[in-house]
């Protein structure tokens, strides 16, 4: 009755170390694909703390231009029209010729042509709400970013856990099955024996055949499932699909219950789970939201900058350099309401993260409160079928010595067979249940 014993009644799997399984553990917290893509988002919210951290740094470029132009706009204006008739009459007067008579006039190209300006130019924020502001929400976006890594982590350990125990109990199922059929094989021996020796008809053993077809197909399913639960378990480690996995053997140690407090529990998880600490990271964004918007609408941005290079017609830099320094100040006097509206909106965001943080604490728990008591229910459907299998056991070893003196029918060991047959598999699925059980509990209340 070994097998019947495979996973017996557990120690809470957070106080039951295994090391098979928590080295299972560890590797798909490694390899699985899903959590890498959670630790790419981290590092590219990184990248944006650093590009924000950048504006806090002077601004410097190059900017060399150089324009050709043909034709568009003139400035005309008739300069020697006007100009050149006066100077001829002062020039009479004064019986010299100390002013010119031929000045042109005016005739230019307003865009201009043959023209550069090659230039560095620096500017750097004195005092700038949006880049202060701004670098504190993407620091608290990245702590958001790296609790959602952590509520994925969570919910991976519970998955590979609840699908290794689905292993173990397909790999518990074939071998109820097996037992079975040995029962069954055995059986059509010894109703073979019969026939032949004229105590028995021939039905008898056809009947035994087809209780032994009924369990060659329960095992082909068992088997399918067992192929099934491995592809999974290797898919969640990134592994080979039909790479082989380790039996941990002290899973099948009887061990004593260990009892946590309901409310010690639930406090447990209100200070772990990683869920609360997303939604406090978003609060705490969005309350910086609303100190951005309320600056923006009663403080200015003020900066200082500067130009400095060459400016002409031609490539010559030849009398060309000029140099421009500049002090600035912005500052939005009234823009349609449009910055009290947004002071609102963000108030209206605080709110709602406010309240949707409640809500979670309060489903948080409930989700403790409903593992622990699935936890208790599991553990005395555990405690009855490990009753019912004594029971059917007992039966089934009093029929088989009835029907081997010849005291009992056939259809009673069958019946018997069957019933300990139903109850050796309802037990190893309760065994299973208290593990999962335990593994969902775990989750709950967030422990590694």
């Amino acid at each position: 009755m070994a097998v019947v014993f495979l996973i017996s009644s557990l120690l809470p799997a957070s106080a039951q170390p295994s090391p098979i399984l928590d080295g299972y553990v560890r590797e798909g917290l490694a390899n699985n694909l899903a959590l890498r893509q959670e630790s790419l988002e981290i590092k590219r919210v990184s990248e944006s703390i650093n590009q924000a951290r950048s504006l806090f740094y002077p601004r410097v470029a190059f900017n060399p231009t150089y324009s050709l132009a043909a034709g568009g706009r003139r400035l005309q204006f008739p300069v020697g029209d006007l100009i050149n008739p006066i100077y001829r009459t002062l020039n009479q007067v004064t019986g010299s010729d100390r002013f010119p008579t031929n000045l042109a006039n005016v005739d230019e190209q307003l865009a201009p042509n043959n023209f550069h300006d090659t230039k560095i130019s620096v500017q750097y924020a004195i005092f700038n709400t949006d880049i202060q502001y701004n670098y504190l929400i993407q620091k608290q976006l990245l702590t958001v970013q790296e609790a959602r890594r952590r509520v994925v982590e969570n919910e991976l350990r519970y998955t590979i856990r609840t699908a290794y125990y689905q292993y173990l109990q397909t790999l518990d199922a074939i071998r109820i099955y097996d037992s079975s059929r040995r029962v069954l094989t055995e059986l059509a021996r010894l109703n073979e024996k019969l026939v032949s020796n004229n105590v028995a008809t021939k039905e008898v053993v056809t009947s035994a055949r087809y209780e032994i077809s009924k369990v060659d197909q329960q095992m082909a399913v068992a088997e399918k499932n067992r192929e099934s639960a491995r592809a999974y378990f290797n898919f969640l480690l990134n592994r080979d699909l039909a790479a082989p996995i380790d039996i941990d053997s002290s899973l099948t140690r009887i061990l004593p219950e260990q009892k946590e407090a309901l409310a010690d529990l639930q406090q447990t998880a209100l200070r772990d789970r990683q869920e609360l600490s997303q939604l406090n990271g978003s609060l705490r964004a969005a309350q910086t939201a609303v100190r951005l918007n309320e600056a923006n609408a009663t403080i200015p941005n003020v900066f200082v900058g500067g130009n400095a290079g060459f400016q002409g017609f031609g490539y010559t830099f030849r009398n060309q350099a000029y140099a421009l320094a500049q002090f600035g100040l912005q500052w939005d006097l009234f823009r349609g309401y449009e910055k009290r509206s947004k002071i609102q909106q963000a108030r209206i965001q605080t709110d709602a993260l406010q309240t949707r943080l409640q809500e979670v604490q309060r489903q948080v728990q409930l989700q403790v409160v409903q593992a622990y008591y699935d936890l208790d229910a599991a553990n005395e459907s555990l405690a009855a079928t490990q009753s019912g299998i004594a029971n059917a056991d007992a039966t089934f070893r009093v029929i088989d010595s009835k029907y081997r003196n010849g005291q009992s029918l056939l259809i009673e060991f069958l019946r018997y067979q069957n019933d300990r047959l139903t109850a050796q598999l309802q037990h190893s699925l309760a065994r299973m249940d208290v593990l999962v059980k335990r593994a969902a509990l775990d989750r709950a209340v967030a422990v590694d």
